[in-house]
């Protein structure tokens, strides 16, 4: 065997994209020990940076150790009790992936559904929490399965009027769409670093609020090696040891309670994705996601493709577009990598083979990457015999940068 050497490729789909050079360099840095206090210092930094990437005050502001799927399994197995009642608002394929989740960690979980492609107005979720009276209500930000971004704003103010908590997963949306943890009142937050935030998939930041941190606290149970006669001790304490936030909040606050040992080199590519991010700033990171996500978008309708869902509500990220009849998706797909070495993706469920999905996000948020892009289907396109007008997508996506300068 030889030493890996993966091909190049330039990774425009819904995810992961091509990491940041700068977040894999500060990845090659040698291990120090988890108690270091160089090390301690740089979880305290990351925890900082990632307020500022949260739009938070939260003191709870930590990293999971794990893929963005360990952040959403920990915030719902830590904060929902078995037969406690989980509302989940499903509008795509990782609305179903809460349920799943939530049924296994022994919820009661009820549901309310909109069709792929259609995002809820606030009230009709707001309706389903008077109805329901759950203790936690779970949704998705950016659901990259139908490329379409929930509303959040005001549903806040219902779930803590009726005493829910409300549990957001913005692994997709995070630093390429507006999100505000605090003003949006959100209780619970986690995401990925594999999509706007320009690292490689493999840690999952979370933020808790006050709230969500008191259920913590009634939930504490402290691990048998490591306990004294002063520790809490839970009856029924949170059914994962891994991902138990109250003991990933012990280890990352001032006790340094021994829970894992931290994944040293994963920290330094969280840390740096923070640090790029808030060196850009949220606000212009949003802005460049907007920008070359809209010139993708009108370079996809110049070349004669229609786009998927809502457009009022599309992500900045990533665009649906719709696989035109009579052509194969998967075979264009198998010539965009083959040929150009352009991934783009598929989808799930109802919509796949139905439409692509296409993403400017994280470090291929770019003019260059939208022009590649667009340039390289419309010659696949031509080749499966799709009559597609010359030059139109790269035309078309020309004009929308230069309507926006």
């Amino acid at each position: 065997m030889t030493q890996i050497h993966p091909p190049h490729r330039l990774l425009m789909g819904p995810g992961p994209i091509t990491a940041d050079p700068r977040v894999l360099r500060a990845m090659s840095a040698q291990l120090v020990g988890q108690f270091d206090p160089a090390m301690t210092g740089y979880m305290t930094e990351t925890m900082e940076l990632y307020r500022g990437v949260f739009d938070t005050a939260n003191a709870a502001t930590v990293l999971v150790d794990g893929t963005s799927r360990a952040g959403i399994e920990a915030a719902l197995v830590s904060l929902v009790e078995p037969g406690q009642r989980v509302l989940v608002p499903v509008f795509g394929r990782f609305g179903l992936l809460l349920t799943e989740i939530a049924t296994r960690v022994g919820a009661e979980v009820h549901v309310v559904e909109r069709p792929w492609g259609e995002v809820f107005d606030v009230e009709e979720i707001a309706d389903a929490v008077r109805r329901v009276r759950p203790h936690l209500v779970a949704v998705v930000h950016g659901d990259t399965s139908t490329t379409l971004a929930q509303p959040l704003e005001g549903l806040a103010d219902v779930c803590h009027d009726h005493g829910a908590l409300l549990y957001c997963d913005a692994t997709a949306s995070l630093g390429g769409n507006p999100f505000r943890t605090d003003a949006w009142g959100l209780d619970a937050v986690s995401a990925g670093l594999q999509k706007c935030l320009a690292g490689p998939s493999g840690t999952a930041p979370i933020t808790l609020s006050d709230r969500a941190v008191a259920v913590l606290d009634r939930r504490r149970s402290i691990e048998v090696g490591l306990r004294d006669a002063t520790s809490p001790v839970a009856a029924e304490p949170i059914r994962s040891n891994y991902l138990d936030l109250a003991m990933i909040l012990d280890y990352w606050g001032p006790g340094r309670l021994n829970h894992h040992t931290e994944a040293t080199t994963a920290l330094y590519g969280a840390r740096e994705c923070a640090r790029i991010l808030l060196e850009e700033g949220v606000g212009a990171a949003v802005e460049r996601h907007r920008l070359h996500g809209s010139a993708m978008a009108a370079g996809l309708q110049g070349l004669g493709l229609r786009l998927f869902g809502d457009q009022a509500h599309r992500m900045t990220n990533v665009v649906g577009v719709e696989i035109p009849a009579g052509v194969d998706g998967e075979a264009v797909r198998g010539r965009l990598l083959t040929d150009f070495a352009i991934e783009i993706g598929t989808s799930f469920g109802p919509l796949h083979g139905r439409i692509w999905r296409i993403g400017t996000m994280g470090y291929n948020a770019r003019r260059d990457t939208v022009l590649t892009t667009l340039a390289a289907l419309e010659h696949v396109l031509r080749a499966e015999g799709a009559a597609v007008p010359a030059g139109g997508g790269v035309d078309a996506a020309l004009a929308a940068y230069g309507a926006a300068a």
